[in-house]
């Protein structure tokens, strides 16, 4: 009989932590979904249409780095960056390189295949 008591009140509590936690709400980090199989705090590269449709990232990167990483060199249809307060470089096949903002994604064409990213704490390009 005691152990269901205890069992209850331990429910109960638990209730009450997670009723506390929605009413002051949770950290921008916790509350944010995964975007398209990319979760905070990810950039993430999907090969193609399809890949990014069904949320399955190729690659996914979050350290920040002083220096690029390598990135397989293929096309990427698409980058979705889902950090809050980072930038990430994107180094194309030609050494050009585009930033990528927080909250930001974006589509290339065929022709396009980056081979390098290097995430930044910096949250301007």
């Amino acid at each position: 009989m005691k152990s269901v008591i205890r069992k209850a009140a331990a429910l109960a509590g638990v209730s009450v932590a997670v009723a506390a936690m929605s009413a002051t709400g949770a950290s921008a980090a916790q509350a944010e979904p995964p975007t398209h199989g990319c979760p905070y705090p990810y950039v993430c590269f999907y090969v193609d249409e399809h890949a990014w449709n069904a949320g399955t990232p190729i690659a996914k990167y979050r350290d920040v780095t002083r220096s690029y990483q390598t990135v397989r060199s293929r096309p990427h249809y698409h980058v979705v960056n889902t950090r809050n307060d980072d930038v990430a470089y994107l180094r194309l096949q030609d050494g050009a390189s585009i930033c990528l903002t927080p909250n930001t994604e974006t589509v290339f064409t065929n022709t396009y295949s980056v081979t390098g990213i290097k995430i930044s704490s910096s949250s301007t390009c």
